[in-house]
């Protein structure tokens, strides 16, 4: 399970995403705001769709149709476009301190490539991973020379921002 903090147009909501899928095309969604909760099935005809195609949230049995922005950045309803602005509670948790091993994204975005594997030493200033968001390729380098200890990335996987992604001991 994991816990994420997601802003909707200003409405701020703890959500814990369920990652087993749903009859193999969506996910349980359990959404928490002040007194009241909801569970939300997210379904998506097509699971390595595009995040801008349609997808359906089912909430009290009732459908509601969205597009949601590849980049995370938006939400689109029958009622708006919306801005949408997502949080890794888990992640977010453990800030790093400065100089430390871990590298976390610095934006959303999705993985294209993984350079290096777990137990690879690296050099400071090495590419480790490239993190696309917007469009555009960014490079994500080591911090300082180290062993990988820990590599929680792989190709096509999206992430948040401030996600861990790699820790280099």
């Amino acid at each position: 399970m994991r816990k994420l903090s997601v802003s909707v147009d200003g409405y701020t909501f703890e959500v814990e995403l369920n990652p087993l899928p749903v009859n193999g095309s969506g996910a349980l969604v359990r959404v928490n705001s002040g007194n009241e909760a909801w569970d939300i099935l997210v379904a998506s005809p097509d699971p390595v769709a595009p995040a801008q195609e349609l997808e359906w949230f089912i909430i009290d049995d009732h459908p509601y149709e969205v597009a949601v922005d590849p980049d995370m950045q938006w939400i689109r309803s029958r009622w708006g476009i919306f801005p949408l602005k997502i949080e890794d509670l888990d992640s977010s948790v453990h800030r790093p301190h400065i100089g430390d091993g871990r590298v976390k994204a610095p934006i959303p975005g999705q993985i294209t490539q993984v350079l290096v594997e777990i137990d690879e030493e690296v050099t400071s200033g090495q590419p480790l991973l490239i993190l696309e968001a917007m469009k555009m390729e960014n490079e994500i380098r080591a911090p300082h020379p180290g062993r990988v200890k820990l590599l929680n990335a792989a190709p096509g996987r999206r992430v948040a921002l401030n996600e861990l992604l790699v820790e280099i001991e």
